[in-house]
């Protein structure tokens, strides 16, 4: 399995509890894990990168559990419990250089030191949909949920956060708006950061000045925004919806620049190349895809027979994938595994019943019957 490991470019998370490694340049599809030991209390919520190398993949799972998938060996290296299945499911994952940064629905965060069982606990607020941390500052997390609006914290004083929003001005109505933060992103070289919401918004915030509302704001289409991701450039953001619709918007101006079409089902994970103009996709329709950022072009399509809840790139192997984008849509199937699908476990068997067949002339036979007696109605 180490050989198949280490040709995937893409990482992709399933509800069935697989991790699922695909090849673009080599138009091939693995799934990891032990098929025998599979349930439903082991979906993967959550992925992240456990090293800067990205030798390895670390994977958090509805049951409370993180294990640590190693590229190089092609297995499951450990698996420790971070969680609890009534604290939710995890919402955010992240490294430092000596630590493990978990977060649940319940709003439990926790600091997990390597080679200590102490353990730092932050309150960041209940039913928090999305933490992530951010890449310049390693230290820095920010969280946001369903009434719990967006948080900066450093965990290094995890007393308060340091940057707390300030929902916007109530509307033409005079009525308070509601506060749904579904994910969030770091703006690289800036101290903004940009988020997306239940109720279609787009904002971005700038913790460095004094306001503590959107300094922009934008809106896409009419139903509830799940996932966003920032392309190389860092000027635009892309973002998906609960009816699999796509859009890149500019964050100086809040326009739309474009869609990007061809999802049949509700986008749950989104995620730009750090370097190539290049975004993978996932959701409820089961496929993996790859657009282009240029020209919104369709790459690769990947059928994985699983709905999907995350997905992770390799900044290094998804560059092989660079000149094999001919605009044609590949398909990629996966080899030695038989992954059941759920539809066809509980469909019942139909059995042929005994007597007359019917074969494919009789209705032949009966179609020009009828022909003829129509063409007698019309003579009379």
């Amino acid at each position: 399995m180490a050989a198949k490991s280490q040709l995937c470019s893409v990482w992709v998370g399933s509800e069935t509890g697989i991790l699922k490694g695909v090849s673009l340049s080599k138009k091939q599809a693995f799934n990891f894990c032990e098929m025998s030991c599979l349930s439903r209390d082991q979906e993967v919520c959550t992925m992240t990168w456990g090293d800067s190398q990205e030798t390895e993949v670390l994977v958090g799972c509805l049951n409370g559990s993180v294990k640590t998938f190693s590229i190089e060996k092609g297995i499951f290296t450990e698996s420790r419990e971070c969680g609890d299945v009534s604290q939710g499911r995890f919402t955010g994952l992240a490294v430092t250089d000596s630590s493990l940064i978990t977060c649940v629905e319940s709003g439990l965060l926790k600091v997990w030191s390597e080679g200590s069982s102490n353990t730092v606990e932050i309150n960041v607020g209940a039913e928090v949909c999305k933490m992530r941390q951010n890449p310049s500052q390693r230290h820095h997390v920010a969280t946001g949920g369903k009434e719990n609006p967006l948080k900066v914290w450093d965990l290094q004083r995890p007393d308060k956060p340091i940057f707390t929003a300030k929902n916007v001005a109530n509307d033409w109505l005079g009525l308070r708006v509601p506060v749904w933060v579904k994910d969030v992103a770091f703006i690289q070289d800036s101290s903004k950061i940009v988020t997306c919401t239940g109720h279609h918004q787009v904002r971005v915030y700038d913790p460095s000045s004094p306001q503590r509302r959107p300094v922009l704001e934008a809106q896409f289409s009419e139903y509830p925004l799940t996932a966003l991701s920032l392309p190389a450039d860092q000027a635009s953001v892309v973002v998906g919806n609960t009816h699999g619709q796509l859009a890149i918007l500019d964050l100086r101006k809040g326009l739309v620049r474009g869609c990007l079409k061809g999802l049949a089902g509700a986008v749950r994970g989104l995620q730009c190349h750090p370097s190539l103009p290049l975004l993978a996709s996932c959701g409820l329709d089961r496929f993996l895809r790859v657009h282009s950022l240029k020209d919104r072009t369709l790459l690769h399509k990947v059928y994985l027979k699983s709905r999907l809840n995350c997905v992770l790139l390799s900044s290094k192997d998804l560059e092989l994938c660079g000149s094999d984008t001919a605009g044609e849509v590949e398909e990629v199937k996966a080899e030695g595994e038989n992954e059941e699908d759920e539809v066809w476990d509980s469909m019942e068997m139909v059995k042929e019943q005994p007597g007359k067949r019917v074969t494919s002339e009789e209705p032949s036979e009966a179609a020009g019957k009828t022909a003829k007696k129509k063409r007698k109605v019309v003579k009379q």
